[in-house]
């Protein structure tokens, strides 16, 4: 007789029930305390055997606690996981949060993805270990582990600074695509035809500059160079990226940042060649970053209220948490965006 217990716990798996050690175990064909082993010492686990369960636990989805069941209670503790703190444009979002757990009693523990959702899958292995009571993730995208991962962990989780039709559960932020749009129209009503754009290698600016350069073929304004760069955004990079583009003997009449710090680059490498902003190059960031209003030209930007999307996020959770026999509330919340008009564009 054919064993089908793997293909029971599959089924089990696909009507939504939490899995178990046992689940992976039999997905894997291994024995629960091989599981065991490999997720605690997988040091002395023959190297084809942890293949199988590292495999089995993507596929289930399953989350090692590390407390047990008998044991387990709510941790107090919320993971938030946001790209760089290198970079001010997420400063206030994790203030603000941080600021509105702290007074309902939460602490917050902070992972930096770098951009990058592979590693972010590196960071919510070592966090779902620990079983915090939220997870608040920057941005929608995530890997097809993370993804199953996530949905089947039984955790409040909001994804913020980004829109998305297929969110995991909560959402606050704006849509990037309509930045980009917002923009493209702002800069031609204008009068701007030639454009050029600079954004960090980051799926976020990514998209808004593929629905300016979108925008503008809709206007007939097409060829618009494109310089992108490694994160996370300084201002020598942004010199760097003007740099690129004069040799390669581009001459726009705007360029659009995907972030205010490389705006602030291009206006002191435009300065040191004499280059004059904005008669000679406009120059458009992103962000609003406090220091916007006070470089030489001030700075024409977007502006994000990151501090309400971390003080809106904080109340999500807390409501989710607060009343954890009540059926989820659909959380879907656009903090919006406004276009900041200075002497740089």
């Amino acid at each position: 007789m054919s064993d089908d217990r793997p293909t029971r716990t599959r089924s089990r798996l696909l009507a939504g029930k939490a899995p178990t050690l046992a689940d992976v175990a039999k997905v894997a064909g291994v024995s629960p305390i091989t599981v065991s082993r490999t997720l605690n010492q997988p040091e002395i686990v023959r190297a084809e055997l942890r293949e199988k369960v590292f495999r089995a636990v993507q596929q289930t989805g399953y989350v090692p606690a590390m407390l047990t069941e008998a044991s387990a209670q709510r941790s107090r503790l919320i993971s938030l996981l946001v790209p760089t703190v290198a970079n001010s444009i997420f400063a206030d979002t994790v203030q603000a949060l941080i600021g509105t757990l702290t007074e309902a009693g939460h602490e917050t523990l902070i992972g930096l993805t770098n951009y990058s959702a592979e590693r972010e899958e590196q960071l919510l292995d070592t966090i779902l270990r620990r079983r915090p009571d939220g997870i608040v993730l920057t941005g929608t995208l995530h890997t097809k582990a993370s993804r199953t991962r996530l949905s089947r962990s039984g955790i409040p989780i909001v994804e913020s600074w980004d829109l998305a039709p297929r969110p995991l559960d909560m959402l606050v932020g704006f849509s990037h695509e309509a930045v980009g749009v917002a923009v493209a129209r702002y800069l031609t009503a204008k009068g701007y035809r030639r454009f050029a754009v600079m954004t960090l290698d980051d799926p976020r600016g990514q998209r808004r500059c593929d629905s300016l350069v979108g925008e503008l073929a809709s206007q007939g304004i097409g060829d618009v160079p494109r310089v992108v760069l490694p994160p996370p955004a300084t201002v020598n990079l942004g010199r760097e990226g003007l740099q690129r583009l004069l040799a390669a003997g581009e001459c726009p009449e705007v360029l659009v940042c995907s972030s205010d710090t490389l705006a602030h680059g291009v206006l002191v490498e435009a300065a040191e060649r004499g280059i004059r902003v904005p008669d000679e190059l406009a120059v458009m960031g992103f962000g609003d970053l406090n220091i916007a209003a006070h470089l030489q030209p001030p700075l024409s930007t977007v502006h994000v209220n990151g501090a309400d999307i971390g003080l809106q996020a904080a109340r999500a959770l807390l409501q989710r948490l607060d009343h954890p026999d009540e059926e989820p509330v659909k959380v879907r919340i656009d903090t919006g965006f406004s276009i900041v008009e200075r002497q740089s564009a």
